[in-house]
């Protein structure tokens, strides 16, 4: 009888195509994204179409007359922006312009990208830095709640005259009630405990005040506040500035930071705006439940106290110009608004309704006034649903800016700009200067001492490491909100000795492998299969670290904990899959024959 063996030939330390494929991709990928930050950004000027109108060329030539020559002009959707090599050109250059084109709002400062046009043209852009690198300007706002309790107040006065006819009046975000009959009292008295009971009130001669108790007027200062912060953020982000930082300071205070702003006029008319839209009934004559506004040509309009429908359920507004040529505003509420909207009209058809226009003014003293103006008054022809258009809006760019505002929301309460203050970016290009020196220094001597320590393997974990720091600043790049701050830049230098602790355990792994009597390759092989479990461990556990302060945190925090997550993600992709490759490509040439 015949025996018979067979061999089976297991192949270690072979990448396949695809994972080499994998990883040239994505440095290349990675490599584009990066590179568009090494060449920064420039000082710049932006122009509105409306005010460029003149021939680019001769605004090149003008500049050039004015001994300030640019060095790059691009156009960007409606925008022509103007580059310029220092700073000082660029405000003087703003100057000039001004005067020239006859414009203040249409010249605004602004930072370009300084990479070639062909990287912009793919998409990549440099990192976008943080308020403490880039600078900008920060703002401080006080959030008015009179008008809010005041309108409380006037809510509860008409729920009031509704159900028991009483007189009254509101006064200091208090409701004074006029008293009539004993049962109309007792009515009254025990409709208010049922139904307000956050209303405490106080009985004087035959008036009764009622007012808020502290526990509602901070329970309303809360919700008031934090529905200014989210609407402040909506505006922001209408303005295309996703990596500003919006935060409560205080009771009734919100700060603002917007990076890389250099003239804050446009975004401080957006964020202090306080327009509105409210629809009413339009009377035909005063009663006690109507009040009057002026028109647009100062005409008075008597209107419905109660609004129909307010700002709040205006879910979009496009601006364009009608049938006419004369500018609009297409409105689309939400579902609420709608049906709201949609029962109105069906019970009031042939009968006017008015657009009344809103919006706070602060006052010399420092207090804030609300101002109201009847923008239209149309005849109700048909019913309504979630979507129609007013008119009588003013110019084309009236009526973006007040789509803007409404798409962005209405605040819940007039803001007050109590403190602007510009952040130049001297210290900023300062502390970038220094930041980086600390992680080029740190890094120069990781390399020295890995590639004395580890002699051929310590030049593959070299090269890892600069393929980590590659991928790093390519995924800052590349991910959008992605910020880099102060402390993010302390995240990169702890990123460079985590990335390469996971070089460090596969080699000591290796070394005892090859201690142990096991041959080169086969060390390899066991050294990278038995250091994956600790590195995958270790790097989980930094991980949900990272992850919690990102959640958590706000700011410089979440600035370190974005750079450390990320930090983690790349020392993984290139400590163990791409060092494996190249150590497979140098020293991969060999099989191991198993007998079966």
């Amino acid at each position: 009888m015949k025996s018979s063996s067979t061999h089976r030939v297991k192949r270690i330390n072979y990448s396949s195509k695809w994972k080499v494929i994998v990883l040239i991709s994505s440095m290349i990928l990675m490599l584009l994204s990066a590179l568009p930050s090494v060449f920064g950004e420039r000082h710049a000027i932006h122009l509105d179409n409306a005010i460029h109108s003149k021939n680019t060329d001769v605004v090149y030539r003008y500049l050039e007359r004015n001994d300030i020559p640019a060095s790059r002009i691009t156009h960007s959707g409606d925008t022509l922006a103007i580059s310029f090599e220092t700073q000082q050109d660029q405000e003087q250059a703003q100057v000039l312009l001004r005067s020239f084109l006859g414009s203040e709002e249409g010249v605004t400062l602004a930072l370009e990208p300084a990479a070639p046009n062909w990287l912009g043209t793919m998409g990549f852009k440099p990192i976008t830095l943080g308020l403490d690198l880039r600078g900008g300007v920060q703002f401080l706002l006080d959030v008015d709640l009179a008008p809010v309790y005041e309108q409380h107040a006037q809510s509860l006065l008409d729920e009031l005259r509704r159900e028991f006819q009483v007189r009254g009046r509101v006064d200091n975000g208090s409701v004074i009630v006029n008293l009539g009959s004993a049962s109309i009292d007792s009515e009254l008295r025990s409709y208010l405990r049922s139904h307000y009971p956050h209303w405490t009130n106080n009985q004087s001669n035959s008036q009764l005040r009622l007012a808020l108790s502290q526990e509602e007027q901070r329970e309303i200062r809360n919700l008031t506040v934090q529905q200014n912060l989210q609407i402040l953020r909506g505006r922001i982000e209408e303005l295309g500035i996703t990596e500003a930082s919006v935060q409560r300071q205080g009771t009734h205070r919100i700060r603002i930071e917007l990076p890389g702003v250099q003239d804050p006029t446009a975004a401080k008319n957006i964020i202090g705006a306080t327009a509105s839209l409210a629809f009413h009934e339009a009377s035909p004559s005063a009663t006690t439940r109507s009040k009057t506004i002026n028109d647009q040509t100062g005409q008075p309009v008597t209107l419905s106290h109660r609004a129909i429908l307010g700002g709040e359920h205006i879910i979009d507004a496009r601006a364009q110009l009608g049938e006419m040529g004369t500018p609009e505003v297409n409105i689309t509420l939400d579902s609420t608004g709608g049906r709201m909207m949609s029962v109105y009209s069906r019970s009031n058809i042939g009968k006017p309704m008015a657009t009344v226009y809103s919006e706070y003014e602060q006052l010399t003293n420092g207090s804030t006034s609300k101002a109201s103006e009847v923008i239209s008054v149309a005849t109700i022809q048909s019913p309504l649903g979630n979507r129609f258009r007013i008119t009588g809006v003013g110019s084309l760019a009236d009526a973006q800016e007040l789509a803007l505002l409404l798409r962005a929301g209405s605040l819940t309460a007039p803001i007050t700009i109590v403190e602007e203050r510009s952040i130049g970016p001297t210290l900023g290009a300062e502390n970038v200067k220094n930041g980086f020196a600390a992680l080029a220094l740190g890094l120069s001597f990781t390399l020295v001492f890995i590639a004395f320590w580890y002699r051929k393997l310590g030049w593959v974990a070299n090269a890892a490491l600069v393929m980590n720091l590659v991928c790093l600043f390519g995924l800052l790049a590349l991910i959008p909100g992605a910020v880099l701050t102060l402390p993010g830049i302390a995240g990169l230098v702890l990123t460079v000795g985590m990335a390469v602790d996971t070089n460090v355990l596969i080699f000591e792994r290796i070394k005892e492998k090859t201690k142990q009597g096991h041959p080169f390759p086969s060390a390899i092989h066991n050294g990278f299969k038995s250091a994956f479990s600790s590195i995958f461990d270790a790097n989980l556990t930094t991980m949900i670290v990272a992850v919690a302060l990102y959640a958590i945190g706000n700011g410089p925090i979440q600035g370190f904990a974005m750079t450390l997550g990320l930090g983690l993600v790349t020392s993984m992709f290139t400590g163990v899959f791409a060092s494996r490759i190249l150590i497979n490509t140098l020293w991969g040439r060999t099989a191991s024959k198993v007998t079966q």
